[in-house]
């Protein structure tokens, strides 16, 4: 049981890396479209975001491969979950 709970956490640890990290991509994007030299913004986006999920995973794999790819799972959910909240509204044909 103690082990199952383990893996639950990882999941959902996994899940908020995932978030931060899609979430972060999407400000970037965002912010980079305006911003003065969008280059930096990128570099250091990227540096930052892979920095916290890479200090993540480790924390939370802890050397053991099946709570890695538990963590990996939910890093992929919120991919997903995350693809789906900032995609654009569709636009609406104007029919004639």
């Amino acid at each position: 049981m103690n082990e199952l709970l383990t893996l639950l956490l990882a999941g959902v640890a996994g899940s908020m890396l995932g978030a931060v990290f899609f979430g972060g991509l999407w400000w970037t994007v965002r912010k980079g479209l305006s911003s003065g030299q969008p280059g930096f913004l990128f570099l250091y986006s990227m540096l930052l975001r892979t920095g916290i999920v890479l200090a993540g995973f480790s924390y939370f794999a802890n050397q053991h491969l099946d709570r890695l790819v538990t963590c990996l799972l939910g890093f992929i959910a919120a991919r997903i979950v995350v693809t789906r909240m900032t995609r654009p509204a569709p636009e609406a044909s104007h029919a004639s």
